[in-house]
């Protein structure tokens, strides 16, 4: 297929999907309150002509066009984080308004705007016969801002879809993703013994045993800083537990996030927190994550989410570069996100070859004005449909 019929007709479509990335912006899609625009996404994949729509029981909805040998999946997440300064704003966070090429709202990075441009590029495929010998899947997934990967994880072996490639559709400036840090989410807890406010003296206070680990934990994100091979350590919470304001704590929690580089495994970072502990009665786990979907699926996992990363030289990649020449005219720029995707899940867990291309500017996602180019969901278009081309 010409590269130029690829482009004529996506920039044909181009007001019917910045159409429908504002209608999608206009939907409140919190994690947990994903049904309206679920149930809007599969609407639009029918009207649009796609071969199979499901919803899936975890809450997922997926649209298959064709039924060839080589499976090509592209996955978005249909969850936002919440807004909770909507006055300060320079636009309606949920009015999809156009201001200087931009659409703003929430979730227009993170990532309706890919929604939109991976919901119409299947449209594209079948209208353009690219799918003769291919199938190609469009998932919108949910639970993404909570437990990345479990839902696309959920989606493809539930459903018994198999694919042979993965395209993350994450934020990426139009830039090819080769990878993603990982995530662990870890707890240090230390006990003490409660007594009376004014007797501390007869209590041990589990905030004061913990102090030394505070330090320990400043010294080791010093250390992996200064390693370019290693990821990161932030302690973004302490909590402690007493019965009342005028008690000693006789519970005291620390919470960690731990950036994953390649390389790094459970292993790795099991002794590095055995050395934060050591020669204190502190305990150590990793955080293990609780939650429901919106049609009530009970989630649970342990919040250790592999880095992955794609060889430059792989067939996909070589794919991806092609296609974004094809899309953009515009020599691949390759890097890897710093921030965990539901490629864990492809990548990492089914070990199926995964890169991310996406619309829009990651720096901008959870942000007040979050915005995305309108010519960057247009060229995520191309992409989509340049890709399976390629492929």
């Amino acid at each position: 297929m010409a590269t130029e019929t690829i482009e004529n007709l996506c920039n044909a479509l181009e007001d019917e999907v910045i159409g429908f990335t504002r209608e999608l912006i206009r939907i409140q899609s919190t994690t947990h309150n994903e049904e309206t625009i679920v149930r809007f996404i599969c609407e639009k994949m029918k009207s649009l002509g796609y071969d199979e729509v499901i919803i899936d029981d975890f809450g997922n909805v997926v649209g298959r066009i064709g039924n060839g040998d080589t499976k090509i999946l592209f996955d978005c997440h249909c969850d936002t984080v919440e807004v909770n300064d909507p006055d300060e704003w320079q636009a309606d966070p949920f009015g999809g308004e156009i201001i200087d090429g931009k659409v703003y709202g929430r979730g227009a990075v993170d990532m309706k705007g890919a929604i939109a441009a991976a919901v119409y590029a299947g449209y594209a495929i079948k209208k353009l016969s690219l799918c003769k010998d291919k199938t190609i899947y469009i998932s919108c997934s949910i639970l993404e801002e909570d437990v990345e990967g479990e839902a696309l994880l959920y989606l493809c072996e539930k459903n018994e879809i198999s694919p042979n490639f993965v395209v993350i559709c994450e934020p990426s400036s139009l830039k090819l993703a080769l990878g993603h840090r990982g995530r662990a989410m870890l707890t240090i807890t230390t006990e003490g013994v409660s007594s009376h406010g004014s007797s501390p003296e007869l209590g041990v206070n589990a905030i004061y045993k913990i102090k030394n680990i505070i330090g320990r934990i400043e010294e080791l994100q010093s250390k992996l800083a200064a390693d370019n091979t290693s990821g990161s350590v932030t302690l973004s919470r302490i909590e402690s537990k007493a019965v009342s304001l005028n008690a000693v704590p006789d519970q005291c929690k620390l919470y960690l996030d731990r950036r994953l580089e390649v390389g790094e495994t459970e292993t790795s970072v099991a002794k590095e927190m055995d050395a934060l502990v050591e020669g204190t009665k502190a305990i150590w786990e990793i955080y293990e994550i609780t939650d429901k979907t919106w049609t009530g699926k009970s989630v649970s996992c342990r919040a250790f989410f592999l880095p992955w990363e794609l060889k430059e030289d792989h067939l996909l990649t070589r794919a991806s570069i092609k296609a974004v020449n094809d899309a953009t005219g515009k020599k691949a720029t390759l890097f890897k996100w710093n921030f965990s995707t539901n490629g864990f899940a492809s990548a990492s867990k089914m070990g199926i070859p995964t890169i991310g291309m996406g619309p829009g500017n990651p720096e901008l996602a959870h942000c007040r004005d979050e915005c995305c180019d309108i010519s960057e969901i247009v060229g995520a278009l191309k992409f989509y449909a340049s890709i399976v081309n390629n492929l």
